[in-house]
């Protein structure tokens, strides 16, 4: 798909990784419109987009309200048109054990990403159906693909994600509408601020693989969605891994689990 002046909608688009892959959008000529709830931060993110002369439209709504979602989504089809193309980035989610992990907690972070991509999916596809074009991309990390010790709700919710998109992929086979699934490692980015203790479980097996830039991020994700990729997964290094993986599946979980963090004794 060419981006040129085509309407893209991206979540969680007040910083990190959303904020890459919207400013990524508008590079290629789209017109984007930012969702999260946080207002001010959306206004920074679409301000330095206008100030390059693209569009960009923001909204401010709880993801995981399925009727603010909806009547944001009406909204946006009345005002702007039916997105092009969405991008379901929005995501939460603490590093934890199950016993440091509230129910409360677990049920927080398999609503972002898992319930409000679905509920974003929700409010626009009757319309792309009978349009019968678009494209639906899902943020997802490895975690999606394989597991560590101590963040295990976190872990859950990304194969959710993961699910969900292989299943509406097969949904909406022999119609126009295409589905890409993200994967990837550690992005530089405000997450980690906002989840003190989470970045010290990594694996130490990820230290082989490079930290990304949301920038690169962004790159990746209008590439996946130019050349219609079934699946997203950055840095080049991390496929190794991912090939690693698939041949050897028991022994590389082996050494995910004896790498990973161990809890205090």
């Amino acid at each position: 798909m060419k981006l040129k002046d085509k309407l893209v909608l991206v979540t969680g688009a007040s910083s990190g990784m959303g904020e890459g892959i919207a400013k990524a959008m508008a590079e290629k000529g789209a017109r984007v419109i930012l969702l999260a709830r946080n207002r001010a931060e959306l206004n920074r993110v679409a301000d330095a987009i206008k100030s390059t002369g693209a569009e960009a439209h923001i909204y401010t709504v709880d993801l995981k309200d399925a009727d603010a979602v909806a009547t944001v989504g009406a909204q946006i089809k009345h005002s702007l048109g039916l997105p092009d193309v969405i991008i379901n980035n929005a995501g939460s989610g603490k590093w934890r054990f199950v016993d440091e992990t509230t129910p409360a907690e677990a049920v927080e972070m398999m609503a972002l990403p898992y319930f409000a991509a679905f509920n974003v999916v929700h409010a626009f596809l009757p319309e792309m159906l009978k349009r019968n074009s678009g494209h639906i991309v899902n943020i997802s990390s490895v975690a999606s693909r394989f597991v560590w010790p101590g963040a295990t709700a976190y872990t859950a919710a990304r194969w959710a994600v993961r699910g969900f998109t292989q299943a509406l992929r097969a949904d909406l086979d022999g119609t126009g509408i295409n589905v890409t699934l993200y994967e990837s490692g550690m992005v530089k980015s405000p997450y980690w601020e906002h989840n003190p203790g989470s970045a010290e479980r990594e694996p130490k097996m990820a230290v082989l693989i490079p930290k990304l830039t949301p920038e690169q991020v962004g790159a990746a994700v209008v590439c996946g969605v130019e050349r219609n990729k079934k699946l997203i997964v950055i840095p080049f290094m991390m496929k190794i891994v991912y090939l690693q993986h698939a041949l050897f599946p028991g022994i590389f979980q082996w050494l995910m689990t004896k790498s990973g963090y161990k809890r205090p004794k």
